[in-house]
């Protein structure tokens, strides 16, 4: 991905979006698309692309929402995201927001054929349980697990299963919100991301062995 130099990112990012969630329409949108390209867009594209050589090909999401299906009509995301994506399709993220900086990493829309290997590795005799190690210890770090669950159980899975709670992600991912430390703003941001994502390597390891690629499609983008 080409990309500038990554000096951090700027003080106005945050600002910018603190007021796209208060005007959040078009015309608003097309008379701050400077401030967008140069203190969001451009900042985004060369930190990931600085990071796509260690942890896989770089992705900036387009700032526009899907509308379609949804019943906020809002034009624009209240951040920019940006990942990178393993050969095997596990992902580390980066947000920037009004309340600052988000780093994390996961499987965000497992497909299918990646749901059923998921939970096949979940309720294996050693996959399970060193997922269960890795994610006990990145809560000890201070990292949340997220990611779409179902309400009830998989069809098929013991009420009693010792894994349960995992079996009923359709989606997981680790994330922490960093927030706006100076760092942020400055050259040190970028081996400060580098070192949270490596963190992270633990998971995005389990996932590229158990889970993979998916087959059907990809639709995290």
């Amino acid at each position: 991905m080409g990309a500038g130099s990554f000096e951090g990112f700027s003080r106005r990012a945050l600002d910018f979006y603190a007021e796209v969630e208060r005007e959040n329409s078009r015309e608003w949108w097309l008379a701050h698309k400077p401030l967008y390209e140069a203190d969001v867009r451009a900042p985004i594209t060369a930190l990931v692309g600085a990071l796509e050589p260690d942890f896989g090909v770089a992705h900036v999401f387009r700032p526009n929402r899907d509308v379609r299906f949804a019943a906020d009509k809002a034009p624009y995301k209240t951040h920019q995201g940006a990942y990178c994506a393993t050969a095997d399709k596990a992902y580390y993220y980066v947000q920037i927001d009004a309340d600052g900086l988000l780093v994390g990493a996961g499987g965000y829309r497992f497909a299918a054929d990646q749901l059923g290997r998921y939970r096949a590795a979940v309720s294996d005799d050693l996959a399970g349980p060193d997922l269960e190690r890795i994610l006990s210890a990145s809560r000890a770090d201070g990292l949340e697990v997220g990611g779409e669950q179902l309400k009830s159980r998989p069809r098929g899975v013991a009420a009693d299963h010792p894994r349960l709670e995992l079996l009923r992600h359709k989606s997981i991912h680790l994330s922490r919100g960093i927030g706006d430390p100076d760092w942020v703003f400055g050259p040190e941001a970028l081996p400060r991301i580098r070192a949270e994502w490596e963190r992270l390597r633990a998971f995005t390891g389990w996932l590229d062995q158990h889970v993979g690629a998916t087959e059907i499609d990809d639709r995290f983008s």
